[in-house]
């Protein structure tokens, strides 16, 4: 038995899937515990009924997590030394150099992430070949040392330059702070990310550092109360790790939820015959939109806070926009919306928890595409009067009607995410129109057919259990690990053979590494993919990895359709990458049952217009049957309003297709 469970800031989702004939599936879904997030996934497991499997060790546990993410979002990481080369102490501080904004001349700076008291300098330099600049004495190592004792901090980076080409500098001084009888947690660059670029390698090593207690002290009390049963987390690449192995690799657990997400979209393309998707994430707190064109896309440019994130994470982009997200009046009279939420506690105002602050949430209630009468997930259940007071405040200072300050409020919040959609789209030379919008999460079904119009796209999908999507894609996610290594090599000059050998090293290490959570070697698969850039460029593309001369083409080809043009000049290899996986096999959806009917009719307004709506719940809807809008669609998990001018039916996996019936 299988349990995923995504932690996310308003809810946590749990989806339990029981391997035998047929499959059983099961949902739940709960108020999230900000301050303690073991607590809403033990509460889940016992309303489940599943505590007694999970005594016995019978239960498998793949969980997403927000504690990575939300110790960078708050700045609450461990205390963390950082160790350079003489002379880079101010690494980390320099940065970039560039504006969070390109036309705004004047911001405010932001602290550096470490204290300049907390980076400390040493020898050991190499130069760009490798070669030994400055060796790392014995009298250098114990003043280090001396120095690390002195401020006892709770971890140490470590972040030599040029330390991907030759670690032996790191490793010395790792056992040097061992030898030293230090508790502190230890991150090395050139384990965490052996690549070029040090201010990337140096924040992904401190943040690996930062991290790494903070997630081992949840993993290591969450897995206490879980007993026998056993623990996966799912990193940001979409693949699982054994959770004894996670806080080592903490730096690639900062997209852990939004993953599982992505993973299920692939799934669910699969089981749909579907290459073209573009999926949207909307939780209480936050949305996530990314592309599939036949496989998931990953990227080693992400960023969080003002970070660059230079791990392998799944290619998505995230906004402040959810369910929760709070509207305001600004000082110009303008109404803005995010990125500011009022999370799970207090949550939106109609959910009677003391939250008094207008939220999407509320905005949606308001309009009827909400239904306050039905129960949602954990028994909420939604207070209209205390969501058109919190609204109603918003109107006294315009000149509008709470109605229409409603409609404002979720029309910015789907412009916010209709330029999301754009940014990983148009932006990147893909065609919309050649998409289905894939819309899922607690919030998602409610603004689906504004996006899909928005990006004049006719074809939209709800998928089956979408309120809490994200657990499903942990339950059939991959367990594995990313490697790279840079090489920085003129592709004319590159020889098949010599990569290849680079390439099974880092093959090997994976298979070592998988080894230790009991996987035989015989059971993993590897991928090799090469970033390419033209010599001169600052960024590279990543492009699958078979020979050089089919690496090139599927580069010129990617290139042009990136940028425009194809460039003449030559091209260098700069790094390798390896995704060494266990392939989960899955299983088929099965198909869904029918209840009997509960459908009605309610007054629904839209600009102050009575508007008919049919009312439906998802399990008395027939496969096949049409829903025309405008109507809601009502699921324990999950809400989809059906707009004026689109369609709707059941699949039999229970998937809502949503398509325009208009021009």
């Amino acid at each position: 038995m299988v349990l995923g469970v995504d932690a996310g800031g308003t809810f946590t989702d749990f989806v339990c899937v029981e391997f035998k004939q047929p499959i059983a599936i099961k949902i739940h879904k709960a108020l999230s515990t900000p301050a303690a997030p073991e607590q809403a996934i033990l509460e889940g497991i016992r309303a489940m009924g599943l505590e007694s499997v999970m005594k016995n060790g019978d239960l498998g546990i793949i969980h997403g997590s927000t504690v990575a993410t939300n110790a960078v979002l708050e700045a609450k990481g461990a205390k963390t030394v950082f160790v350079t080369n003489y002379g880079f102490a101010d690494m980390l501080q320099l940065a970039r150099q560039t504006r969070p904004q390109l036309y705004q001349l004047e911001f405010e700076a932001v602290a550096p992430p470490v204290a300049p008291e907390l980076c400390l300098q040493t020898g050991g330099r190499l130069a760009a070949d490798g070669s030994v600049l400055e060796p790392l004495s014995a009298s250098e190592l114990r003043q280090l040392i001396a120095e690390i004792k002195a401020i006892d901090p709770d971890a140490v980076a470590i972040n030599l330059l040029f330390s991907f080409i030759d670690d032996s500098f790191e490793k010395a001084i790792c056992e040097a702070i061992a030898d030293a009888g230090l508790r502190a947690f230890v991150s090395r660059s050139s384990q965490v990310l052996p690549e070029y670029k040090e201010y990337e390698r140096g924040i992904a090593t401190w943040l690996n550092a930062s991290l790494g207690p903070i997630v081992g002290r949840y993993l290591r009390a969450l897995q206490q109360q879980l007993g026998k049963s056993t623990l996966q987390i799912i990193q940001s690449s979409g693949e699982t790790i054994d959770a004894s192995q996670a806080e080592d690799f903490a730096v690639n657990l900062l997209l852990s939820g939004p993953a599982g997400g992505l993973i299920a979209v692939e799934y669910l393309a699969a089981q749909l015959g579907l290459e073209k998707i573009i999926s949207f994430d909307m939780g209480g707190t936050s949305t996530d939109v990314a592309l599939v064109d036949g496989e998931i896309s990953t990227t080693n440019e992400g960023s969080i806070a003002q970070y660059p994130i230079a791990v392998s994470m799944v290619d998505m982009h995230s906004i402040g926009a959810g369910g929760g997200s709070i509207a305001v009046i600004d000082s110009g009279g303008m109404l803005q919306v995010g990125p500011r939420s009022a999370g799970a506690d207090p949550g939106p105002a109609c959910y009677g928890k003391g939250g008094t602050e207008a939220t999407v949430t509320d905005a949606n209630l308001v309009l009827g595409r909400l239904v306050p009468e039905l129960a949602l997930a954990g028994g909420l259940r939604l207070n209209l009067r205390l969501a058109l007071t919190a609204i109603q405040k918003l109107a006294d200072k315009t000149e509008l009607t709470a109605v229409q300050v409603a409609e404002g409020i979720v029309s910015v919040a789907n412009e916010h995410m209709a330029k999301a959609i754009r940014l990983i789209s148009v932006n990147r030379g893909h065609d919309p129109r050649e998409f289905i919008l894939s819309s899922f999460g607690g919030a998602g079904g409610l603004h689906v057919c504004a996006l899909a119009e928005a990006m004049s796209m006719r074809r939209a999908i709800v998928p089956v259990h979408g309120g809490v999507f994200s657990a499903l894609g942990m339950v059939v996610a991959n367990r594995g690990r990313q490697f790279s290594k840079t090489l920085g090599l003129e592709t004319g000059r590159c020889d098949d053979a010599e990569l290849g050998f680079e390439f099974d090293t880092l093959e090997q290490i994976g298979r070592q590494q998988l080894a230790l959570e009991g996987l035989s070697a015989d059971s993993l698969t590897a991928r090799r993919t090469v970033d390419i850039r033209y010599i001169g460029q600052s960024y590279a593309l990543n492009v699958a990895w078979t020979n050089r001369q089919e690496a090139m083409a599927a580069f010129q080809q990617l290139h042009r359709r990136r940028y425009g043009y194809i460039h003449r000049g030559a091209t260098e290899l700069v790094t390798l990458r390896v995704s060494v996986v266990f392939e989960n096999p899955g299983f088929v959806l099965p198909a869904v049952s029918v209840e009997s009917s509960c459908n009605k009719l309610d007054p629904l307004m839209v600009y102050d217009d009575a508007v008919k709506r049919k009312i439906v719940t998802t399990s008395s809807l027939r496969p096949g049957e049409e829903v025309v809008g405008p109507a809601v669609i009502s699921e324990y998990s999950s809400t989809t309003f059906v707009a004026s001018g689109w369609s709707a039916q059941r699949d039999r996996l229970g998937n809502i297709l949503l398509e325009k019936t208009r021009p």
